[in-house]
């Protein structure tokens, strides 16, 4: 379970900011419409995909070269 290993919560948590941005990218009306509430949280994750792209990016960069490389 990703929960009770920190870097699979990592790579989960990655992995969700890459696609609620890019489904923002596809159909903003999409996660626009959701900004509040539960699903409000996927609204977020785009966001932050969207203004930390560089680091977001970095960030899935290096944890691919852990996943590949170290475990």
């Amino acid at each position: 379970s990703a929960i009770f290993n920190f870097q699979s919560l990592l790579t989960v948590i990655l992995l969700l900011i890459c696609t609620c941005a890019y489904i923002r990218s596809l159909a903003p009306s999409l996660l626009d419409k959701n900004k509040t509430g539960l699903l409000g949280i996927f609204w977020k994750c785009a966001r932050i995909g969207e203004r930390k792209s560089p680091y977001v990016a970095v960030c899935c960069i290096v944890m691919a070269f852990s996943i590949l490389f170290i475990q």
